[in-house]
């Protein structure tokens, strides 16, 4: 059951509903086979609105704001453990009624996307990595290193400064993509909503376990997009079967950096007809 909005970043398409205590903000666009989009640390579903004007005309497009992040907020048991999130996700998903679904996941989303085909194989049709996060050796993003600052975490919970969410977008980008002054405004006013900043403290200072070794076991097939300005990981080499695509010029944020380019490589991977040209 899913509530109207009532919330500022909301629109017509906005849902909400109830997962485990956490009150959700999704949408739900689109028909034909279902694709689960999860965004990265610090971002929203809104990283994807310029793929899924693309992609709802052929394929039913879910999205939502993952614990501690967006319009959905903290958890109130504060536990962003990869974990937590995969059994998010899934019961999510159950109350969807989805059984089954194409997932595709940028960064933390990707983390979460493979681990979601690990230990539920059964939801995962097909699965897309964005820029994926999982193995140990990973760089962290600016904004992860300061939330792992002793001296700043107690700032930073009381205050996320928009010049801040400026550098660090700034320093997540590669040269094909200008930050404008609404991407700045929209993650800054997502990150000072209640709760928000001392959830991503939460989430940068939990500790994660190494679950590499476990990537091997994924058996869905799997495209690995990577942009050439982000160290590769191994997801190609340990996944049977997986392929990958890199896009020039492109860093951290691939889903609002090459939207055109990463909705053709997912159409490809699932099979569906190619995107009208734009006209």
């Amino acid at each position: 059951m899913s509530e109207p909005h009532t919330d500022a970043y909301a629109d017509e398409e906005s849902r909400f509903t109830w997962v485990n205590g956490v009150r959700v903000h999704f949408k739900r666009e689109g028909g034909g086979p279902p694709l689960l989009l999860l965004h990265g640390s610090g971002s929203s579903l809104h990283a994807f609105d310029p793929m899924v004007e693309d992609l709802k005309t052929d394929c039913e497009v879910i999205r939502l704001d993952l614990p501690g992040f967006g319009l959905t907020g903290p958890r109130p048991d504060r536990d962003y453990r990869i974990e937590a999130y995969v059994s998010f996700v899934d019961e999510f998903l159950a109350g969807l009624g989805l059984d089954k679904v194409n997932v595709a996941g940028n960064s933390l989303g990707g983390n979460i996307a493979w681990n979601l085909a690990v230990e539920h194989p059964q939801r995962v049709q097909r699965l897309i990595l964005m820029n994926a996060t999982g193995y140990p050796e990973k760089s962290l993003p600016q904004a992860l290193r300061m939330a792992r600052n002793p001296v700043l975490r107690p700032l930073l919970r009381r205050w996320a400064p928009s010049g801040a969410a400026e550098q660090n977008l700034r320093g997540s980008v590669g040269p094909r993509m200008q930050v404008d002054q609404a991407l700045v405004d929209r993650v800054t006013a997502m990150m000072n909503r209640p709760g928000n900043r001392s959830a991503f403290i939460d989430f940068a200072n939990t500790d994660q376990p190494d679950r590499s070794a476990r990537i091997a076991e994924i058996t869905a097939p799997t495209l690995v997009l990577r942009g050439d300005l982000i160290d590769g990981q191994h997801f190609r080499r340990d996944i049977p079967g997986s392929y990958e695509v890199v896009l020039a010029g492109i860093g951290h944020l691939m889903p609002e950096e090459a939207p055109a380019e990463v909705a053709e490589a997912i159409r490809a991977h699932l099979g569906l007809p190619a995107a009208a040209p734009q006209e």
